[in-house]
């Protein structure tokens, strides 16, 4: 060994990284290759300098570093020895066949329930027309922003609070929520999480045992289906009618049941207060506990918005979701969840433990950008702007598909659903205008209950007037020869 293996150690000397490292990273090499084998004994520092050229501190410094690593194993007056039990390659592995490879390791129901699902759907390229769900980011006042975040981040030295959910931002989303959503809560309710998504996840892990029922709208939040699936929940799909979710005798009793009353996700409809408190009714009367879901529901274009379902009765039974990605742009990816006020402690202790925690710099900064108003003046600005972007793809939908599609103006929100007359298949739909350049959503993929309708579901907010023609020139485009095709 001595005479081999110098030869088997390549040291460059003048490729800029140091000798020390080379020569400890080939020998780390060796041991787990299991070409210097457990017991091997090596040349001493002395004589491996002289063979290899180098300083003996260089070969004193790898060995050393090896040897807390746990690869070499050192005694007084002995050569290093390599240590016991460190090559993968002589391993023997217990094996019930002769075959050569290995199985992969058997993912969880969990994570092969996540592969069964089409949410959420991914779009690793650009934003395009009519991409749902997305705010107008080049609309948003980032310098504004940018100076709420340096100040946020100076202030973290003088910071004497270390909870994960920031006080200030609990206290001016509440004054928020509560004058322009009507929402009643105490500020430590307001649960501060990454995403929207992440509260009903956390919704649903706390308040869930495997084998309970939950209800969800259908159409409806792909997400909502995923979370409350995972969670082990028997979920049932509950059709819609004009003013949302039937609420009927069903033999289950649900444990949760998910709505969006605001705006319906994706028709966009409205729950008016008798079907609203049709459904407070009912949950007390079954014990059932309401998640709503206040999606992108700062914006409405023909009235004042309706106050939320949470603040219609001081019931212990509604968990109140919303988000400001919607509201503000993409990237501020902060979400919250406003809990029953007894079960604040368990929630919390829940929120640390699966790891659902969000800066406090940006925390503080949003804080600063509600409680200055420049939020309020934001969701104004971008109302308007969303009113006339809605209006323009009404009117570009007609004149391009109006033979094709029937459209439901929604009231607010940021997207439509526009339903297929014809017998279209509008998940192929969706791929063809997907390589002409427009994304949408086939509705066929938000249905949970048996059904035959077909339509796309398509976002307006993100996309000016003039992307708003074009996208709509080339959806009537594909629609046309979608039709003549089955003809």
């Amino acid at each position: 060994m001595d005479d081999l293996l110098p030869g088997m150690l390549h040291l460059v000397r003048d490729g800029g990284e140091p000798l020390t490292r080379q020569l400890t990273d080939h020998l780390r090499e060796l041991i787990a290759a299991g070409r210097l084998v457990p017991g091997q004994r090596l040349p001493s520092s002395r004589h491996l300098a002289k063979l290899l050229e180098v300083s003996r501190n260089t070969v004193s410094f790898a060995i050393e570093q090896l040897a807390a690593e746990g690869y070499l194993t050192l005694s007084a007056g002995r050569r290093p020895s390599v240590a016991e039990g460190l090559s993968l390659e002589g391993a023997k592995l217990p094996s019930r066949t002769a075959r050569a490879a290995p199985d992969a390791p058997r993912l969880s129901s969990w994570a092969r329930g996540l592969a069964r699902t089409q949410w959420p759907l991914a779009h690793e390229k650009r934003p395009r027309p009519f991409q749902p769900g997305l705010a107008d980011e080049r609309e948003f006042p980032h310098d504004l922003w940018s100076r709420c975040l340096r100040r946020a981040s100076r202030n973290a030295l003088s910071r004497r609070e270390r909870t994960i959910n920031h006080t200030p931002l609990q206290e001016a989303l509440l004054r928020h929520l509560s004058e322009h959503r009507g929402v009643k809560a105490k500020p430590d309710q307001i649960l501060i999480v990454p995403t929207a998504q992440a509260g009903l996840t956390l919704i649903a892990g706390s308040m869930l045992e495997r084998g309970d029922h939950a209800w969800i709208e259908s159409p409806g939040y792909g997400g909502a289906h995923v979370a409350l699936r995972t969670a082990g929940a028997v979920v049932s799909a509950i059709p819609l009618d004009a003013q949302g979710m039937t609420i009927a005798a069903r033999r289950e009793a649900p444990k949760l049941i998910f709505v969006t009353p605001s705006h319906q996700y994706p028709t966009g409809r409205l729950m008016p207060i008798g079907r609203r408190l049709e459904l407070l009714r009912y949950a007390e009367m079954s014990g059932a506990c309401i998640i709503e879901d206040d999606y992108d529901g700062e914006f409405h274009y023909e009235a004042r918005p309706v106050a939320a379902l949470q603040g219609l009765t001081p019931s212990p039974r509604i968990f109140y979701l919303g988000t400001f990605s919607k509201s503000t742009y993409a990237d501020i990816r902060i979400g919250y969840v406003i809990v029953p006020e007894a079960h604040i402690e368990t929630f919390e202790l829940a929120q640390r433990y699966m790891g659902m925690l969000t800066s406090i710099a940006m925390q503080d900064a949003l804080a600063e950008f509600i409680g200055s108003g420049a939020y309020l003046g934001h969701i104004k600005r971008m109302t308007r702007l969303y009113k006339g972007r809605r209006d323009r793809l009404l009117q570009a939908l007609a004149a391009e598909a109006g033979g094709h599609l029937t459209v439901e103006a929604p009231a607010g929100g940021m997207q439509l659903l526009a339903r297929c007359r014809a017998a279209v298949n509008d998940q192929h739909l969706a791929i063809r205008l997907l390589e002409a350049g427009v994304i949408s959503r086939p509705l066929s993929s938000l249905l949970y209950h048996r059904s035959g309708e077909q339509g796309l579901f398509l976002g307006f907010a993100a996309w000016n007037e003039k992307e708003i023609d074009r996208g709509a020139e080339i959806l009537g485009r594909i629609l046309r020869q979608e039709k003549s095709r089955c003809d």
